[in-house]
């Protein structure tokens, strides 16, 4: 029987150890927020580059066309996809 116990106290340590490292390695709530920013702005930023040089591509042109416009911001919306899931995936 105390072969047992040994081997239950054994196996009772080693989860406390794994609890305690995970708890140690958990991210806090800041590195999380700051995690999400990143994510947002990796996202957003070709978006939004994207917008301004479409406008004002299209501004440079006679007549009212937003060709350029629509279309880079798609552009940019599949280059912060892209953005987004490659940094997720590291």
């Amino acid at each position: 029987m105390s072969d047992e116990q040994e081997k239950l106290e054994e196996q009772v340590e080693k989860a406390a150890r794994r609890l305690k490292r995970a708890d140690r390695e958990r991210p806090t709530v800041l590195a999380q927020t700051a995690y999400v920013g990143v994510l947002g702005l990796l996202f957003v930023l070709p978006v939004i580059g994207g917008a301004y040089l479409g406008s004002w591509i299209d501004g440079l042109f006679e007549g009212y066309s937003m060709r350029w416009t629509l279309s880079l911001i798609f552009l940019g919306i599949v280059v912060g996809a892209v953005n987004v899931y490659y940094f997720v995936r590291e």
